[in-house]
């Protein structure tokens, strides 16, 4: 049984059928949307890795200086 209307095999011509899947037609927004998305989260994981290493480069120099402190001492 098939849930195109008036499609009782699938041994025809596909063309002449119409619409097999749905959503047809939006292909190319739906990649666009995609690449855009794939970009925006590279985008905000370069801006988030960056943020972290700039924290990580603060705290060690914070440690630097905390030893060269003790050192003084």
């Amino acid at each position: 049984m098939s849930t195109i209307k008036g499609l009782d095999s699938w041994a025809v011509d596909l063309a002449e059928v119409g619409a097999v899947y749905p959503f047809q037609g939006t292909e190319v927004a739906m990649v666009i949307i995609g690449v855009v998305l794939w970009i925006g989260w590279h985008i905000w994981q370069i801006k988030s890795e960056n943020a972290e290493i700039e924290e990580d480069l603060h705290m060690a120099d914070k440690r630097k200086k905390a030893i060269e402190e003790i050192d003084r001492y």
